[in-house]
């Protein structure tokens, strides 16, 4: 079942192909990931095949074909943070909630995604956590971090 909001981005440009990133957007926005039915929904209403939907929503990284945790967990992997031991935190991160990155917790709490430049190189390496950036951490400090968002 396809959520009325979802639907009515999708009708707002029903018939006009050229809005199919304009439409995956939205419904990201909204939703926070593309349903199999929603992507069915755009091929059919603006008239792109499916396919072509389907490679929209996997070539651009800002698009999920999966439902995020409840927590958003984002490692900068920028020259700045890199420098500074990103990677170790990017590892503690990963040890501590047993997934890799792009990938979601088995219960639903977490996701974890690694970026480039994350905009505060003078704070690295940084954390954000739903929004909430962390800077200048290190390994030991990411467990503590977590915790506060279980």
């Amino acid at each position: 079942m396809i959520d009325e909001r979802i639907r009515g981005i999708i009708d707002r440009h029903r018939g006009r192909p050229e809005a199919a990133v304009q439409v995956l957007m939205e419904i990201q926005g909204l939703n926070r990931w593309l349903p199999r039915e929603v992507l069915t929904e755009v091929s059919e209403k603006l008239g792109v095949p499916l396919s072509d939907i389907r490679h929209l929503a996997t070539f651009y990284k800002t698009f999920s074909l999966s439902p995020p945790g409840r927590h958003e967990v984002h490692v900068c992997n920028g020259s700045s943070c890199r420098v500074r031991g990103a990677k170790g935190i990017l590892d503690e991160v990963q040890n501590r909630l047993g997934i890799r990155s792009g990938e979601t917790t088995a219960d639903g709490r977490f996701t974890l995604e690694e970026g480039n430049c994350l905009g505060c190189c003078s704070l690295g390496p940084e954390l954000i956590i739903d929004g909430e950036h962390f800077g200048r951490i290190t390994p030991e400090q990411v467990d503590g971090l977590l915790k506060k968002y279980d």
